[in-house]
């Protein structure tokens, strides 16, 4: 069982209640050693007197107060704890108010409380209290060597200190660019905020905090793991150069961003996605039509058939079909006048002498 680290008592009114503090939280962060890198040998430090320049054991350690320069008031813990007997062993409760009242900021600290020697009746009926009126108490309570604003919160069956910043402890926020509620830069439509609400209600579950650990700290030790299996632990690694990120636009479409996160595609994206999806393919071209076989010596090409529109692409067949009948056709016209003419002058060449002979 761990140690106690502070007892003493709360109190509000006339009700003393005998309790004893423990830590509620636990560091779980990666313990790094510092090591010297030409050797990987570990760095220690040292207490040492300033004066003499010789190591000092915590034994003849004391604490002490510098009044002016060089000048220091011894002070032991009993020195401590006669200063103010009574802020010292006391959780003093000055206030009840309503949970939802003090901002998250504020909490800085929780601490179990667990009663006493004789003291559960009374601390069972300080938690019950707090449980029905659905509030938390406000105290003062001295833990080592300050005094800290603390609240008493019902958590299931324990009372939790949870100590709390003072107000002057709180940093300011009017050197941040914070937008306004009306800031013109800032608005906010009611589509996006609708939005916004859906993807929000979609994401709200119970809350689990079991399912929620440090996967950082685990894939940090899956790395130690794996230079360890490969024989690196001496690999210094050094630095990729960085690649060149593309410039940031400060134009942001929500609304796109939104639909994203909901699963489902920007507007402007799925529009262009239907465009392509209905772009036809392009037209085949029609075959040219065989020429005949007495039309060598015509020079001038046959007529093209015209290309099939866009919107008709499902028929392109039977058109081509269509327009080479019809080339044909014409193609075979031509021929017959051609040879027509052809043979015209032989006619007209016998004729002529014999009206000329008749006209002698």
């Amino acid at each position: 069982m761990a140690r106690s680290m502070w007892k003493g008592a709360i109190s509000f009114g006339l009700v003393h209640i005998p309790v004893e503090m423990y830590p509620a939280a636990s560091d779980q962060g990666l313990d790094l050693t510092m090591l010297d890198r030409r050797d990987f040998a570990p760095i220690g430090f040292k207490r040492y007197n300033k004066a003499t320049g010789k190591e000092v054991s915590w034994d003849d350690i004391v604490k002490g107060y510098e009044y002016k320069d060089g000048e220091y008031v011894v002070l032991t813990d009993e020195d401590l704890r006669r200063a103010n007997p009574d802020a010292t062993q006391s959780i003093d409760i000055i206030a009840f108010v309503n949970a939802e009242q003090v901002p998250l900021i504020y909490y800085e600290q929780p601490y179990y409380l667990a009663p006493g020697k004789g003291g559960d009746k009374v601390y069972a009926l300080l938690r019950e209290t707090l449980r029905e009126v659905g509030k938390i108490g406000i105290a003062n309570v001295v833990i080592r060597v300050k005094q800290h604003l603390a609240a008493l919160v019902c958590v299931g069956d324990t009372i939790v200190l949870n100590t709390l910043r003072y107000p002057d402890e709180i940093r300011p926020t009017d050197e941040l660019k914070i937008p306004g509620e009306h800031s013109k830069a800032a608005q906010v439509t009611d589509k996006e905020l609708q939005m916004a609400k859906a993807l929000v209600e979609g994401m709200s579950e119970k809350w689990k905090p079991q399912q929620y650990h440090d996967t950082y700290r685990e894939d940090v030790l899956a790395l130690i793991k794996k230079k360890v299996a490969a024989n690196q632990t001496k690999t210094l690694t050094e630095p990729e150069p960085e690649e060149e990120k593309p410039a940031k636009t400060n134009v942001i479409d929500l609304v796109s961003l939104l639909q994203a996160s909901l699963g489902k595609k920007p507007a402007k994206a799925a529009a262009d996605d239907d465009d392509d999806d209905d772009e036809p393919p392009p037209p085949a071209r029609a075959k040219k039509p065989a020429r005949a076989a007495d039309e060598d010596a015509d020079d001038t090409p046959p007529p093209r058939a015209r290309k099939a529109p866009a919107h008709a692409a499902t028929h392109a067949g039977a058109k081509r079909t269509t327009a080479a009948k019809s080339t044909s056709a014409k193609t075979a016209t031509k021929t017959a006048a051609k040879t027509a003419a052809k043979r015209a002058p032989k006619t007209a060449a016998k004729t002529t002498p014999a009206r000329r002979r008749k006209a002698a």
